[in-house]
């Protein structure tokens, strides 16, 4: 029988914590079906033709039954598509997935269960907690806060668990928190005891506040404490000073726009990200053919035919669209009567790729310096690269005695984030937006509006053409490395941070 509906446990809100075999199904998916906590970067993963709905639980707005879920669940896998119903955390583990799973047996449809990693050991571990420990800890419980009392024997179940678990993680915690710390404290637990609050956790927006069985009541409403937040009750607790690795990342808690274009932004998205940034990909550009071909493909005959002296490459894109435009009737030999040059290590890197070794590579990163790398000459310079390229590298080229052939061999367009993304630029929902090319300051100028960047916010520039750019339309410009690399930029972003220290949560 043909498997169609797949009950799959996305994580406790990192992305990167979903297993692969439920990344696999996500992708192949032809209705999505997820709850109120899940990564927005998971359901992205899903197909474009996919149908996504939203079926979870907000606290304090209405819910669709869950009856309603299994019959929906049930209604698409019936009609023959492939289901994915993905759910925070664990299927099995206080996640309904058992009455999903009842429900599609009770209609003959066949289906799937692909665990997922529990917030039970995930949030205490991003808190730098772990649940067990030699000579501390030998035994943990999970349980729901809601376990105290809320259903006949439950309160006695509870009273038993805090007494015979040496580490209490408690999960659904917060409107319940009052009833389970009492009982805690009824069945014998110290006042002393460590508690450890956490919210959101194993995001950028994680927050870890720790008191004690006597204070913590106090102290969640001091500090405003939310859902969704995991208790841990024990003395692993006090290991968290030795032990978070988390939350004491350089950005972390620091909300980080990324505008390159979408097929690019995993180069600067993935790095920002292990430095605990909370990455919103935002692309305002991307990267097409040019509209007319024929002046490229003369180009690329000529140069077949030797009336080149130098190529110069002024960044990876007219690398990766000069070879994807070579026709059947041309290799990367074309350019074998000519010398290379690359504007950077990221396009020297990306030409080796393609089997090539650039001749001259500038210590400053510029197409200008690139230029001026080639020295004086008086022969033919393919400049293949954006048609919105800057005129310097080519009046830079002619100082020197060249004769510059600027040819288009890409077009860079305008294109707007998604909605969600949108309404959270405008908003202000981000602490530093970084820039690596001057059209896509001007991407985000037109789909967002840079009077979006007010008080409060950073620019990090790539480079000295983006930030003039930047400049031009009326805001500053925070931070350039002097290396005017995607890896130059992070680092950048990185020795900011450590030098301001991270926020403290």
């Amino acid at each position: 029988m043909t498997v169609r509906a797949f009950l799959v446990g996305a994580g406790p809100g990192d992305p990167g914590l979903i297993t692969r075999r439920g990344l696999d199904l996500i992708r192949s998916c032809d209705v999505l079906l997820y709850d109120r906590l899940v990564a927005r970067a998971l359901l992205d993963e899903a197909p474009e033709r996919a149908e996504r709905i939203f079926v979870g639980k907000t606290p304090g707005s209405p819910t669709m039954p869950q009856a309603s879920i299994d019959a929906l669940i049930v209604e698409h896998a019936r009609a023959g598509r492939r289901v994915v119903r993905l759910k925070g955390g664990d299927p099995f583990v206080f996640g309904r997935g058992a009455d999903e799973g009842q429900a599609l047996a009770a209609a003959g449809i066949a289906f799937e269960v692909v665990p997922g990693v529990s917030a039970s050991v995930a949030v205490p571990a991003y808190a730098g907690i772990p649940v067990t420990h030699g000579g501390v800890a030998s035994s943990f419980a999970v349980v729901t806060a809601h376990e105290s009392g809320s259903r006949p024997g439950a309160g006695d179940r509870f009273d038993a668990l805090a007494r015979g678990a040496d580490t209490l993680v408690m999960l659904m915690g917060v409107a319940s928190l009052d009833d389970a710390i009492r009982r805690l404290r009824d069945a014998g637990r110290p006042e002393d005891e460590p508690v450890a609050l956490i919210e959101r956790g194993t995001t950028p927006d994680q927050r870890t506040v720790v008191a004690t069985l006597e204070t913590v009541v106090e102290v969640a409403r001091r500090e405003a404490i939310v859902s969704p937040t995991t208790v841990v009750v024990g003395q692993v607790v006090r290991l968290r000073d030795a032990l978070q690795w988390f939350e004491s990342r350089p950005l972390f808690a620091k909300r980080v726009v990324v505008t390159r274009p979408l097929a690019q932004a995993g180069s600067l998205a993935e790095p920002l990200a292990e430095l605990g940034a909370g990455v919103v990909v935002a692309p305002t550009i991307e990267v097409v053919p040019p509209a007319d071909r024929a002046e490229l493909d003369a180009a690329i005959e000529r140069l077949g035919r030797g009336e080149y002296e130098w190529v110069l490459f002024s960044s990876v894109n007219a690398v990766d669209r000069f070879f994807y435009h070579l026709d059947p009737g041309h290799d990367v030999r074309v350019l074998a009567g000519s010398k290379v040059a690359a504007v950077g290590p990221a396009t020297e890197q990306r030409l080796r790729r393609w089997g090539i070794k650039a001749d001259r590579v500038p210590a400053i990163h510029t197409g200008v310096a690139a230029a001026t790398a080639i020295g004086p000459g008086s022969g033919r310079v393919l400049l293949p690269r954006s048609a919105e390229g800057l005129p310097d590298v080519v009046d830079e080229l002619r100082r020197l005695g060249w004769s510059p052939h600027d040819v288009d061999a890409y077009e860079t367009v305008q294109v707007a984030p998604s909605p969600e993304v949108l309404d959270e630029l405008h908003t202000g929902g981000f602490d530093i937006v970084t820039f690596t090319s001057p059209s896509a300051v001007d991407g985000f100028a037109a789909a967002v509006g840079m009077e979006a960047i007010g008080e409060g916010h950073l620019v990090a520039s790539i480079g000295p053409s983006t930030s003039a750019r930047v400049t031009d339309l009326g805001v500053a410009v925070d931070i350039e490395p002097s290396e005017h690399t995607v890896a130059g930029l992070v680092a950048a972003l990185e020795e900011w941070a450590t030098e301001r220290g991270t926020i403290s949560r």
